[in-house]
């Protein structure tokens, strides 16, 4: 101002060729920000915020303040972003925020030179495609919103180098495939904990891997909104996070829809238990299965991210608290539980208590455990099993002895006293090592029948009566009875099988 102009004048000329303090003092009070630059037109300035919102803007305004620490340049018409919209290193800007602008091309070498960027809001723009290392000068990047584009295309490369991304906003684009790359081994975004896909174009998705991802994981990853393929594998993940209360179904269970064959409307994924033509069953919390003698873990899939404390409760109210354990349990470093050398006994639920820092959980593991080894023989036989291996051995051994045993019969019965009936029981004398029918009078030897009765039967066995009388024995073998060769109790006698 003229006042000041004079103030400084007066002063130097009281003062002659005196220290030019007081000039630079007067210089500081006309421009208040002369070293770090000053508010550029059309923003407002707040201390370290500067706002360019809503100002009809085609290009980022320059020169920007050095001590800008968060640049709103929203709801403008900066459709193109190159490398030289930040001619100088903006070493304190932590958030660029570009949403709503029309945006459809930004450069490889956009952001570097704000290298400690933590939010960056590129969202309800005009993006087709992630280029390659498009964001790979954002070391220390946290937050990156990108929905609301028309982004197809993901180079694997476009978020290298991202070590610290928490939170990734890909909902509402044109995403056909699921970016499996984001998520598998937590090589390339090992800090993620939140991945929004809604509303893209995603017919499938990998099932079993997305199963495998950790519960604090699944709790934030969304899918709802997609043209999903119904089928049960689907909605049996979907179950399993209803029931485990996972933020990503429980807020948004209306919306997780998918599509049959041949619909002209999506159905809910919940409802497709029991309904045809799928008619798809609720699977269960997996039951962990192991044998005698194996080692097995347990792991604690908690849906908490930020873990205080844990511990586990075994089936017989013992608590295993630090690693190591006791016995033959042992607490993990990542608080899962590994059991050794199991026995019968280890058979049960195990509850593994998981403190957080605003909420706990307490989650259950089923164990059994098989009373056998896995590579050895059973140590008891199925009864059912074991019975019809019987029926069919005694069945065989019965058929042998009917078809293909010649007869060896040493006598014959006498003719006062008639042949056994032919109902006699098999079952009562398959087993049985005492003879069903009398051999003729003790002591007195038995009368052969005439030759000429005689004839050949099957496997050239003679028929009853047609055997020829032994000669005499003497001693205390003559006393033995002889088999009777038309009784299946012989089959047991000394009578030899010839086959």
């Amino acid at each position: 101002s003229r006042d000041t102009v004079g103030l400084s004048m007066a002063m130097m000329g009281a003062g002659g060729l005196a220290s030019p303090l007081p000039l630079l003092l007067a210089l500081a009070l006309l421009s208040p920000r002369v070293w770090g630059g000053s508010c550029p037109p059309r923003c407002v300035c707040a201390s370290n915020i500067l706002s360019c919102s809503q100002a009809v803007l085609s290009a980022v305004p320059s020169p920007l303040p050095r001590f800008t620490a968060v640049l709103d340049l929203s709801h403008n018409n900066v459709t193109r972003l190159r490398a030289d919209w930040a001619p100088g290193r903006l070493a304190h800007l932590y958030a660029l925020l570009l949403s709503h602008n029309g945006l459809s091309f930004v450069s490889t070498e956009a952001f570097a030179h704000v290298p400690h960027l933590r939010h960056l809001d590129l969202s309800s723009n005009r993006l087709r495609a992630l280029e390659e290392n498009l964001f790979s000068d954002l070391a220390e990047l946290e937050v990156l919103l990108l929905y609301n584009n028309e982004i197809s295309a993901v180079d694997r490369t476009a978020f290298e180098n991202l070590g610290r991304l928490r939170k990734l906003y890909l909902g509402q684009n044109r995403i056909a495939r699921f970016p499996l790359e984001l998520l598998r081994d937590g090589s390339r975004l090992p800090q993620l904990a939140l991945l929004d896909l809604s509303a893209n174009r995603l017919r499938g998705v990998p099932v079993g891997e997305l199963q495998a991802l950790p519960a604090w994981l699944r709790d934030r990853l969304y899918l709802h909104g997609n043209p999903l393929a119904c089928d049960c594998p689907l909605f049996q993940l979907v179950a399993r996070g209803r029931r485990r209360r996972l933020s990503a179904v429980v807020d948004f269970q209306e919306d997780l829809q998918c599509w049959l064959p041949g619909a002209s409307a999506p159905v809910g994924i919940l409802a497709l238990a029991g309904r045809q033509p799928l008619n798809c069953s609720e699977a269960r919390e997996a039951v962990l299965e192991a044998h005698l003698g194996d080692s097995v873990t347990l792991g604690c899939d908690t849906r908490l991210r930020a873990v205080r404390s844990r511990h586990w409760v075994t089936p017989g109210g013992e608590r295993v608290l630090e690693e190591g354990g006791n016995g033959s349990a042992a607490l993990l470093a990542n608080g899962s539980l590994q059991l050794r050398a199991l026995r019968p006994e280890d058979t049960g639920t195990y509850a593994c208590w998981v403190a957080g820092p605003l909420l706990n959980e307490t989650l259950y593991v089923e164990l059994l455990v098989h009373n056998f080894t896995l590579h050895g023989p059973h140590d008891t036989l199925n009864t059912a099993y074991t019975t019809l291996v019987g029926c069919i051995l005694s069945v065989v051994l019965v058929l042998i002895y009917l078809y293909l045993t010649p007869c060896r019969c040493c006598c014959c019965r006498g003719s006062d006293k008639p042949p056994a009936p032919r109902d006699d029981s098999i079952n009562s004398s398959v087993l049985s090592a005492t003879p069903n029918h009398a051999a003729g009078v003790p002591g007195e030897p038995c009368r052969s029948r005439s030759a000429s009765t005689a004839g050949l039967g099957q496997n050239g066995r003679y028929k009853v009566g047609g055997t020829p009388q032994p000669p005499p024995r003497h001693g205390p073998k003559a006393q033995r009875k002889v088999s009777d060769p038309d009784s299946v109790s012989s089959v047991f006698s000394d009578t030899p099988i010839v086959v």
